[in-house]
């Protein structure tokens, strides 16, 4: 099932989970999915992994297992910035026969032990190839606070409406803690005329580690509020565990309150905050 017909009844919401290591057995992700599933996700995407490393087998296993066992309708992300166009095809065409409708199209992270290809220089060319060669329902990222090799927002903005043009039919957004900045992003957007539905990517912080490294891989800023509870529950790891816990559910609430078009969690493979979270807005998610 392509994702996009799910939006016209209800809020999304969905799940992000990623591949284990290399020196991890692939078992190992079956066991957060055996949680994830009893939490009823409208779908579920696996990363492809971070700077570029090739572990694309392990993607398409987990995600055609997601559909297969589960029953759940999986994503596949894809990023293009190290593969040709026939490479492309050869992955497109093994999502195929795999079961899998949905992708998430990115550039990728750049590695620098890797030299990257040049047939994709851009995720919205990956998007076009896409659209151009074969069916899938196409996903792209977009970043409320800028990409941080972008100019300034409205550049940014202005490249996404590419990559909606191209042919992407949804967003999900980067992860941000303060949902003003969503609105005001949300706002300049639909000025600029992009009209497919938008998810809003919340990470729940469960420890000071964690919330160090994504804010120095995406460059979310970290509104007055959170960096207090940072600073009171630091040295204590449960305490700051469930205060992250309440302040992803509370930007939850308030963005379903304020009519967004889904929710996706990025759960760090964290079945158990998952489902504080799940159970947190169960009420709420109509």
């Amino acid at each position: 099932m392509k994702i996009l017909k799910m939006f016209k009844d209800k809020t999304v919401f969905s799940f992000e989970v990623f591949p284990p290591k290399r020196t991890t057995p692939i078992e190992s992700i079956y066991k957060t999915l055996d949680e994830l599933k009893d939490l009823k996700p409208d779908f579920i995407s696996v990363t492809y992994g971070a700077g570029g490393s090739n572990i694309g087998a392990s993607t398409t296993q987990i995600a055609s297992t997601i559909k297969r066992n589960y029953g759940i309708e999986p994503v596949a992300h894809l990023p293009c910035i190290n593969f040709t166009k026939d490479e492309i095809l050869r992955i497109l065409d093994d999502f195929h026969r795999n079961d899998i409708e949905n992708i998430l199209a990115l550039r990728g992270d750049i590695n620098p032990d890797i030299s990257p290809k040049k047939d994709f220089k851009y995720a919205s060319d990956l998007v076009e190839f896409i659209k151009q060669n074969r069916d899938f329902h196409i996903i792209g990222a977009c970043y409320p606070e800028c990409h941080f090799e972008s100019i300034d927002l409205d550049t940014d903005i202005k490249n996404l409406k590419k990559k909606v043009d191209a042919g992407a039919d949804q967003l999900i957004t980067q992860l941000f803690f303060d949902n003003n900045i969503f609105y005001s992003f949300l706002e300049n957007v639909r000025k600029a005329k992009i009209k497919v539905p938008i998810q809003a990517g919340i990470m729940p912080v469960v420890n000071k580690k964690q919330i160090e490294r994504m804010v120095s891989l995406c460059g979310a800023s970290l509104p007055t509020k959170f960096t207090k509870i940072m600073q009171r529950y630091e040295n204590h790891p449960e305490a700051l565990r469930d205060a992250g816990i309440a302040y992803a559910v509370n930007q939850i609430v308030d963005l379903i309150a304020n009519g967004v078009d889904g929710i996706h969690l990025y759960t760090m493979n964290n079945a158990y905050v998952a489902k504080r979270i799940s159970d947190a807005i169960s009420g709420v998610l109509i």
